[in-house]
């Protein structure tokens, strides 16, 4: 134990203690060292000196001193079955044919599956003009591997190079037994057809057909039934493909091949069968080639009605795709009824509405009925100007109407476009009786204004009075039906009425635009030319606002007004606006009246009159404020223009003290700079006072 330890310790090697770890002077480059070990690996060894074989003993020596080497490598590992190759060809290479058999056989017994081995061995066999040995090698193979192809390949091959036609038929059939890839029975066929064995051809097709159902292996049967010249055949074998793949499997690459070879057999009205029977069948995404070559061929052969039908149809059949895709896609219904209203059938279209309008919205929301009750309109528009039916047009507003959920929601259009329809069939009584059941089931404003515009149009006044009454009852805040009233009444010239409807108005506790309607009073009264009136109104309105455009209206009212002291009372107006607007908030609205009183000053009054008005005239002073976001926090300063009054200076004494420090600063700044200035100290002795107070 004790001498294991010490053997153990001599074997660790010694480090170096490096004394001078200083740079050397000389520096090795990465480079170089790898240049270096470059080289010395290049450095190539003297070759082996040449052996001539001199005689018969010598030459058994170097077989067997050659042969045992092998012998040595395939021992170490038998599975490399390079070696094994390398030792057959050697001895092929020395004409040891029955060695070299025997080598592969051993080499078999170890890797059978090896495709190399296989074809290493036949192509020896072959070499050496060994046939029949060649023949029993392949027959091995494709028994012991029936699915590598390269076996089955070689084999025909060989076959066929000996003129051998019978057995290489005989390997084919073999072959095919085992229902192998595409190509191989097209090699098969190739191979018949080298021989002028057309027959054999078809019946190998006939069968790859059954084993491979593809629709391109279909029709590279019936090409090959017309090249050779048998068109009656090309066409059963079509027909039998179609029969075969039926309604479910369709592919339209058939039926354009199809159509294509009806074609070159000037057969036309066959073509246009196949297309359309294949059109009618297949789906839009599936079809898009099917369309193009049937468009292409009605452009040569067709006559214009043709192409315009072939055109159509591809866009139904579109359109068929889409709402079959989402029933509920009425853009797409609109589309589809816009195509069959230009070109089809009276029965064509209305089948088409009808599908349309059974799509009916799944939720009672208005936004989702919106573009539905389109399709309603569009079919009633239809039947009354395409189809000329009035009675069917009545059908369709009266289905639309039972269809639509009033209590939710209503289409004002609907019962307003279905009264016209009945005035247009001179059905007067049908129209009323429709908007009265509007108005009595869902009232809305545009069915109220409907109805009354429709008895206006026919001049019936009472109805009129009647239904604004109504209307009034069901929106008194609605400020353009008031208006609308009172401009009947006054039309009608009952001035007392519409006078009366506008004091109604006004005393309504809520309107929904009241400047609109005090606007529209005033100017009743003024074309009345009772201006006494006016005034009364416009003092009735100031009580209730003190906005500076009613002081300004007021104010241009009564210089208008044409009277002696108008430009008095005017400018009388002016100075009860600008004392009543002293406490008002709003600073731009206080100049806003100043700059219209001296506008009417600079017009009509004098010279003292319009200085007054300009020392009224505020002062724009640029300030600064906090500015806060929305959650609180500060978002810095931001700058704003504020109009300072003179009659709000003079109370406070601040804006007095800011007004001398201009001043004061403004003298400062036209002095010169070396100059002293004496009222200096008397400012800053004046300024104490002023800031105390």
């Amino acid at each position: 134990m004790a001498a294991s330890t010490a053997a153990g310790k001599q074997r660790i090697p010694k480090v170096a203690k490096v004394k001078n770890k200083a740079p050397a002077e000389v520096q090795i480059t990465a480079e170089q060292l790898l240049r270096e070990a470059k080289e010395r690996e290049l450095e190539l060894l003297p070759p082996p000196p040449q052996q001539k074989i001199t005689d018969e003993e010598e030459l058994n020596d170097y077989k067997l001193r050659k042969r045992k080497t092998f012998e040595d490598n395939i021992r170490k590992n038998r599975t490399v079955i390079s070696n094994w190759i390398k030792y057959a060809q050697w001895e092929e290479s020395l004409k040891e044919i029955q060695r070299a058999r025997s080598i592969y056989e051993r080499a078999l017994d170890v890797d059978y599956r090896n495709i190399t081995l296989w074809l290493k061995y036949a192509e020896m066999e072959m070499k050496n003009r060994q046939v029949n040995h060649a023949r029993n090698i392949w027959d091995r193979a494709i028994t012991t591997l029936p699915r590598v192809n390269q076996f089955w390949y070689k084999y025909t091959y060989m076959e066929e190079m000996l003129g051998n036609m019978a057995g290489a038929r005989q390997v084919f059939e073999r072959w095919m037994e085992w229902q192998p890839e595409e190509q191989a029975w097209h090699s098969y066929i190739n191979f018949e057809l080298r021989y002028k064995e057309v027959d054999r051809a078809r019946t190998i097709y006939e069968r790859f057909v059954l084993v491979h159902p593809d629709v391109k292996n279909w029709i590279k049967y019936a090409r090959f039934e017309e090249k050779h010249g048998y068109f009656a055949h090309a066409r059963k074998v079509y027909e039998r493909a179609v029969e075969f793949f039926g309604d479910e499997h369709m592919d339209e690459h058939l039926y354009v091949a199809f159509a294509k070879f009806e074609e070159n057999q000037k057969e036309f009205e066959r073509v246009r069968v196949i297309y359309k029977y294949a059109l009618d069948r297949i789906s839009k995404q599936e079809a898009q080639e099917l369309f193009k070559n049937y468009t292409i061929f009605e452009k040569k052969f067709g006559d214009r009605r043709g192409i315009e039908d072939i055109i159509v149809s591809k866009r139904r059949f579109q359109y068929e795709e889409e709402v079959k895709a989402n029933p509920h896609n009425y853009d797409a219904w609109f589309d589809y009824l816009r195509l069959v209203e230009s070109d089809a059938e009276a029965e064509t279209v209305r089948e088409v509405y009808e599908r349309a309008i059974a799509n009916v919205p799944p939720v009672q929301e208005k936004r989702h009925w919106k573009r539905y009750i389109y399709l309603w309109i569009n079919y009633a528009l239809y039947e009354e100007l395409e189809a000329k039916d009035p009675e069917r047009t009545r059908q369709v507003y009266q289905a639309s109407l039972e269809l639509i959920p009033h209590k939710k929601f209503t289409f004002a259009k609907m019962w307003l476009l279905y009264a016209q329809f009945e005035i247009r069939q001179k059905n007067l009584p049908f129209a009323r009786r429709a908007l009265g059941t509007s108005i009595g089931k869902c009232p809305k404003n545009k069915l109220f204004k409907g109805y009354i515009e429709l008895e206006l149009q026919l001049r019936e006044f009472d109805r009129c009075r009647k239904l604004y009454e109504k209307f009034l009852e069901f929106g008194p805040e609605n400020c353009t039906s008031w208006i609308k009233f009172a401009e009947l009444e006054t039309i009608l010239g009952d001035i007392e009425r519409a006078r009366a409807i506008y004091e109604l108005a006004i005393s309504q506790p809520r309107l929904d635009m009241p400047e609109v309607l005090w606007k529209s009073y005033i100017d009743f009264e003024i074309e009345q030319e009772e201006t006494e009136r006016t005034r009364n109104l416009y003092r009735r309105l100031l009580q209730r606002t003190q906005h500076v455009k009613v002081w300004i209206s007021f104010a241009q009212f009564e210089l208008s007004s044409g009277k002696e002291g108008s430009l008095a009372k005017c400018r009388q107006i002016y100075e009860e606006a600008n004392k009543t607007m002293r406490n008002c908030e709003e600073k731009e609205e206080r100049l806003m009246l100043l700059e219209s009183w001296r506008s009417f000053e600079d017009e009509f009054g004098t010279v003292s009159d319009k200085e007054r008005v300009d020392q009224l005239m505020p002062e724009k002073v640029k300030k600064r404020r906090k500015v806060q976001a929305d959650d609180g926090s500060d978002a810095g300063w931001e700058e704003y223009y504020d109009y300072i009054f003179p009659e709000d200076a003079a109370n406070q004494p601040n804006l007095k003290l800011l007004a001398m420090a201009k001043l004061w600063k403004k003298q400062q700044q036209e002095k010169e700079p070396g100059e002293e200035d004496p009222d200096a100290d008397a400012a800053e002795q004046g300024s104490g006072p002023s800031c105390s107070c």
